[in-house]
């Protein structure tokens, strides 16, 4: 083919490869700038799509684990406090059935043990009262249908799940009923602690203000004195009972925070293999691309130089 002032073919190869390296380049500077193969939709739509869906869904994973984080805290102050109540031979139910126990020897001043047992009532009550996290107590209960009513039951948000586009939120029932030591508010009082039962023989009391300063050595104060240790003796089982539960719940929620944890950094690990840029392999390739365009320019320069050789055959 003859040489053209026109059309130089040598220097349009040589540009069009030189504008390809170009945009190559480019594409791997900010591949290496942002990190990502997929920073943007046009990179690859479908991997683009699924990498914004997941992170979504990692943000609504950490909301779970800020929200197990204040359900633990309120389960842990609550258990805590149950525990403290049944307590041991300091103090607590514990505490206070053996001392019902010992107020059935005869000649005993009884008197003095009502010192202990009222110290006990009022440790117990302030216990339940203080169990309170972030304006939630479920020891101490208001039963009245107002608006300053306790719920009957929290949900404790525990999971997240999305299949498709439907996303599931999954938690854990507490009945506050359960755990109530003493109520407010009620026509009667119902928590634990707190309700009144017994008969005509034996007299009407409650563990809360349970009194044996007046009773004596007679048959008839000996069956008080035995239904006063049976009724501490219900109350302890069914508070142990609650704080079994709570455990429970404590154990569950404790697991879930870990599970929600490692299932956020398998989503992070699955998105960066989806919209990662391999670093190793895009230096590489910076410095092939590099090199490719020195050459290109090269090319280019060595096409155009043609053109003005042709000016020689006119001198």
């Amino acid at each position: 083919m003859g040489s053209s002032l026109l059309t130089n073919s040598s220097a349009m190869t040589a540009l069009q490869t030189l504008r390809n390296v170009s945009s190559q380049l480019a594409t791997t500077q900010n591949r290496i700038s942002t990190g990502q193969r997929v920073s943007t939709a046009s990179d690859n739509a479908a991997y683009w799509s699924i990498a914004t869906s997941m992170r979504s869904d990692n943000a609504a994973l950490s909301a779970i684990s800020d929200s197990l984080g204040l359900s633990s805290a309120t389960v842990d102050t609550e258990y805590t406090a149950l525990t403290s109540v049944i307590g041991d031979k300091t103090g607590g139910l514990t505490k206070l059935q053996a001392l019902l126990v010992e107020a059935k020897t005869a000649g005993i001043d009884r008197t003095k043990i009502q010192a202990d047992i009222t110290q006990i009532q009022q440790d117990m009550k302030l216990k339940a009262n203080s169990a309170t996290f972030n304006g939630i107590n479920w020891l101490s209960i208001n039963t009245s249908t107002g608006s300053s009513a306790t719920p009957t039951s929290f949900n404790l948000v525990s999971s997240y799940s999305r299949v498709g586009g439907t996303p599931t939120i999954g938690s854990i029932t507490v009945t506050t009923a359960s755990y109530a030591l003493y109520t407010t508010g009620g026509a009667t009082q119902t928590g634990i602690l707190d309700t009144v039962t017994g008969n005509s023989t034996t007299g009407f009391a409650s563990v809360d203000n349970m009194s044996i300063s007046a009773l004596t050595d007679s048959a008839a104060n000996q069956a008080t004195l035995d239904a006063y240790i049976a009724q501490v003796t219900t109350a302890i089982n069914t508070v142990a009972s609650a704080a079994a539960n709570l455990g429970a719940v404590k154990n569950r929620l404790a697991t879930n925070t870990e599970f929600v944890k490692t299932l956020m950094d398998s989503v992070d690990r699955g998105v960066g293999q989806l919209v990662d840029a391999d670093m190793n392999a895009e230096s590489t390739r910076l410095q092939a691309l590099q090199t490719q365009q020195q050459l290109g320019v090269q090319a280019l320069s060595i096409a155009n130089a043609n053109s003005q050789s042709i000016l020689s055959l006119f001198r």
